[in-house]
């Protein structure tokens, strides 16, 4: 509160202007393997909770960390090349192929049965044409 010249009182508001979010804080690969660096350096007691104080970082983040890097993942965090998108001629000619083999291979069972049929007829001991039986070629040439 304060007193204007003429006597009354005003009251002071407090600022209550909504702040927008904090955005978090993102480490890159060479950030977060100097801030290890710094850990394992640590000898003193509260030497590691200082450093993390100071980076503004908490314990599951080293151990995210230390993960990552036994893992070989911040060794790969470098930015890569995009690959080119595929040729959509050889998206479709992949796609034949594969519908071709399919083909072929239903083929070959579908002339395997029918090799086994006509094995099948020949070993029942029945004709597989009544005798009077007489060829196109006979009845016509």
């Amino acid at each position: 509160m304060s007193e204007n010249s003429n006597g009354s009182v005003k009251e002071v508001m407090p600022n209550t202007e909504v702040v927008a979010k904090a955005k978090r804080k993102r480490f890159t690969a060479a950030e977060k393997l100097r801030i290890l660096r710094e850990v394992e350096a640590c000898r003193g007691s509260g030497e590691i909770g200082a450093l993390m104080r100071r980076e503004g970082i908490y314990s599951s983040y080293l151990t995210t960390w230390r993960k990552q890097r036994e893992l070989g993942e911040l060794d790969g965090l470098s930015p890569h090349k995009r690959a080119l998108k595929p040729n959509p001629e050889a998206i479709e000619l992949a796609k034949l192929r594969r519908e071709h083999e399919r083909l072929q291979e239903r083929m070959r069972r579908a002339e395997l049965i029918i090799d086994v049929q006509k094995k099948s007829r020949g070993c029942s001991g029945r004709r597989s044409r009544p005798p009077n039986w007489t060829t196109r070629v006979d009845r016509f040439g």
